[in-house]
């Protein structure tokens, strides 16, 4: 089976890499062609258009940074929807929005094809050794035929429902890590005024109740001072944007949402949109004339874990759910 990737970014090079290095047969597209050449060098193929792609692959996965530019290569002249025919599989592995993806889905069911969109969540890190989980809406036939595909990407697969509900869990998700970004942020400063020692202080919060998934791998790019945590403000505020979005839509008066939207927006102003969002701490450190580190703390994560087989994570109890 072969298998199509649009997208070769941050995450998207190390999710086609983990097919490549597992042994699919692997065509790939992107904007950069040094990315293309990277991936043709180690034994993909690369194709001229997302059309072309679509036509000879029967999955075709983008992983892209915005709705606009998934719905570029999707509806284009030689997009993928005009490559596609009865029985393929688009795999929409962006974090995108729910509403547009579900449009996109509805041009893609017409050409006889399926549609599951499947974030990732859990870390550049983890794409890397396929440990990442994914989260996966749409037809439950479809999913069942992509899960080899699926589990090969990553260690624990959930089918969360309809198309379009893995998106909105996926928005969600993400503006938890926000919140938790900016309270260590400010956490962070509050110990280094203190003058706590900073290795001390990052096992204590592990330790406790105060701990989190951002504490475990975002603090320790903050104390290593690289902030390199492969994800940039412009994205945080484009995800933080979508779960805003979509509490507007249902009348929900958020709180934080709101501030935090505020805090990234000043922090892109201050340090450019491509800057690492990890960088935000940034902000209270120039406020307080500090530097936030640590000792023997890494630039970039590495999973440390080895590469295991994935699987479905099967949700007892589950009821249907509609977007």
């Amino acid at each position: 089976m072969q298998i199509g990737f649009i997208g070769l970014g941050n995450v998207g090079s190390k999710l086609a890499g983990s097919l490549l290095r597992n042994g699919f047969e692997l065509s790939v597209l992107d904007l950069d062609s040094s990315l293309v050449e990277s991936f043709v060098n180690r034994g993909a193929s690369a194709a001229n258009t997302p059309k072309d792609l679509a036509e000879k692959c029967a999955i075709i996965v983008t992983c892209l940074p915005s709705p606009a530019a998934c719905a570029d290569v999707m509806e284009s002249e030689d997009g993928v929807i005009a490559g596609l025919s009865s029985g393929k599989i688009w795999l929409e592995m962006s974090t995108t929005d729910q509403a547009e993806v579900v449009r996109i889905g509805e041009k893609v069911a017409a050409q006889g094809a399926f549609a599951l969109d499947s974030p990732v969540s859990g870390g550049c890190h983890r794409a890397d050794t396929g440990n990442i989980s994914i989260l996966t809406g749409g037809d439950r036939e479809a999913f069942e035929q992509a899960l080899p595909v699926l589990t090969t990407l990553g260690r624990r697969v959930i089918h969360t429902g309809p198309l379009g509900s893995a998106s909105v869990i996926k928005v969600i998700t993400n503006y938890l890590a926000t919140a938790h970004l900016a309270a260590l942020s400010e956490a962070w400063v509050v110990a280094n005024k203190m003058g706590l020692d900073m290795n001390v202080t990052y096992e204590a919060i592990k330790a406790s109740s105060g701990n989190s998934f951002v504490h475990e791998t975002e603090s320790q790019v903050i104390l290593n001072g690289s902030r390199d945590i492969s994800f940039t403000m412009d994205l945080v505020l484009k995800d933080i944007g979508l779960f805003h979005d979509l509490a507007e839509q249902h009348n929900v008066p958020l709180e934080l949402s709101p501030l935090l939207i505020k805090i990234f927006a000043d922090g892109q102003a201050r340090y450019g949109p491509r800057e690492w969002s990890s960088n935000i701490i940034r902000r209270l450190e120039d406020a307080c004339d500090v530097t936030v580190r640590g000792q023997g703390f890494p630039a970039l994560l590495v999973d440390d874990e080895p590469e295991e087989p994935g699987a479905e994570v099967l949700v007892e109890g589950r009821g249907d759910y509609q977007v």
